[in-house]
């Protein structure tokens, strides 16, 4: 019989907002007593209420020993809070995990690392927070160096790193340091794409040596490529778990049912900044026919994202997907061209022009990231979907179906004489 390396039984998560969480000084604590105190006095002392809100809901799975699975889902959908509560970095507010094995970890950048150690001190020390012995690490520790390839900053306190030194470091140690049970979130994005497909190798590698692998990623090649099992997650309760393909096809199905409704009742945005602005409208605009949900491809045509509120040094970020959800190209507004203009008259939306859609046919989904002061504002995913119909490409008709890829370069042949 398998062994189970992970059993959730009815885990619940929930938050209270408003309140801020977090280390406060001695003074702060003191002080803030006696304003309680005082309130109390002066019949001021009714407990204030905060709203709560539910990040898992009666979570339940188990996962066997080598298995690789992929959390799929929203932002907000629990990912992430699952896996710390796996990880014991917090503790459900109903229910129970059992884990069965030695963790490892990487869910935010630095997780684990002490600012003010060095490099060296920290894979030390991440070692033996494992339940390594000294001489253990020491036997990989040459492996951890050359794989994060850190080997000029590692007497260097880490919090001195980038943000991409920093995950190149915590990936090597949670991977190489013998981890029976691998925890891997979003994080691995942060570094360069050499990385990150050394990383992949690397999960893969560990994988097959019989650790069992959580993998959150918004990359569904990823997890298809990685994973054999998939557990989607939406509002904090599990939808969907089975082998990975049927989880990634209920995802989509629920992203593209998405992207119909009012975008500004979605909640499943990623909103870091300080503003307040949310993405309302976005639409495809066909040079020939209009606002479109059908593009002929090779035309010319145009996305146009509409906000709420604009604000100083606003830049959008488009990413274009196929059906299956991976990602084709990405428009980014801050990679400006000297033929980019900033109009006045475009007060609350972005336009994005494009000179001829190269896309075959097929459908496809709009992703959008708005960014003001170098800051997210918010993002969505699947916040609009349109498909295209063969057309032409610099003269050259495009295939109506089959084929492979995504996209129609303009190219010229060279051939000999019939």
């Amino acid at each position: 019989m398998p062994n189970v390396a992970i059993e959730t039984h009815e885990i619940s998560k929930s938050y209270k907002l408003g309140l801020a969480y977090g280390y406060g000084t001695l003074r702060d604590s003191l002080v803030g007593g006696l304003k309680r105190t005082g309130k109390r006095m002066v019949g001021r002392g009714g407990r204030k209420q905060h709203d709560s809100l539910w990040a898992l809901r009666g979570v339940t799975f188990e996962i066997e020993s080598g298995e690789t699975v992929g959390l799929i889902g929203h932002n907000g959908a629990g990912k992430s809070t699952i896996l710390k509560v796996l990880s014991r970095i917090i503790e459900p507010t109903e229910g129970w995990a059992e884990v069965t094995g030695r963790v490892g970890s990487l869910l935010e950048v630095g997780t684990g690392f002490h600012p003010e150690l060095t490099g060296r001190e920290n894979i030390f020390l991440n070692g033996a927070i494992l339940g390594m012995r000294r001489a253990e690490i020491r036997a990989r520790f040459d492996e951890i160096v050359e794989f994060a390839d850190m080997g000029r900053f590692l007497d260097t306190p880490v919090k001195r790193y980038s943000s991409g030194m920093s995950v190149r470091l915590a990936f090597a140690v949670a991977a190489h340091l013998e981890p029976e049970i691998l925890l891997v979130d979003e994080v691995l994005a942060v570094g360069d794409a050499a990385f990150q497909r050394k990383s992949l190798a690397k999960m893969s590698e560990v994988a097959s040596a019989g650790s069992t692998v959580i993998f959150v990623s918004h990359n569904l090649a990823t997890i298809q490529a990685l994973c054999q099992r998939g557990i989607m997650l939406e509002r904090g309760q599990v939808v969907a778990d089975g082998p990975v393909g049927e989880s990634v096809n209920h995802y989509l199905r629920v992203l593209e049912r998405s992207a119909s409704d009012d975008l500004l009742e979605r909640i499943d945005r990623d909103g870091r900044g300080q503003e307040v602005t949310r993405i309302s409208r976005v639409a495809l605009y066909d040079d020939e026919s209009g606002l479109a949900d059908v593009v002929v491809g090779g035309r010319p045509a145009r996305i146009v994202v509409e906000f709420t509120e604009q604000l100083p040094m606003m830049e959008c970020e488009l990413t274009i997907l196929n059906s299956l959800g991976h990602p084709i190209t990405t428009l980014d507004s801050s990679l400006s061209s000297p033929a980019d203009r900033r109009q006045p008259e475009l007060s609350n939306q972005i336009e994005c022009m494009l000179g001829g859609l190269p896309l075959v046919p097929g459908r496809y989904r709009i992703d959008v990231v708005l960014r003001a002061r170098q800051e997210v504002q918010d993002g969505l995913q699947a916040a609009a979907y349109f498909d295209v119909e063969p057309g032409l490409v610099d003269g050259r008709p495009m295939p109506e179906t089959g084929g492979d890829g995504d996209v129609v370069l303009p190219h010229l042949w060279r051939l000999p004489p019939f």
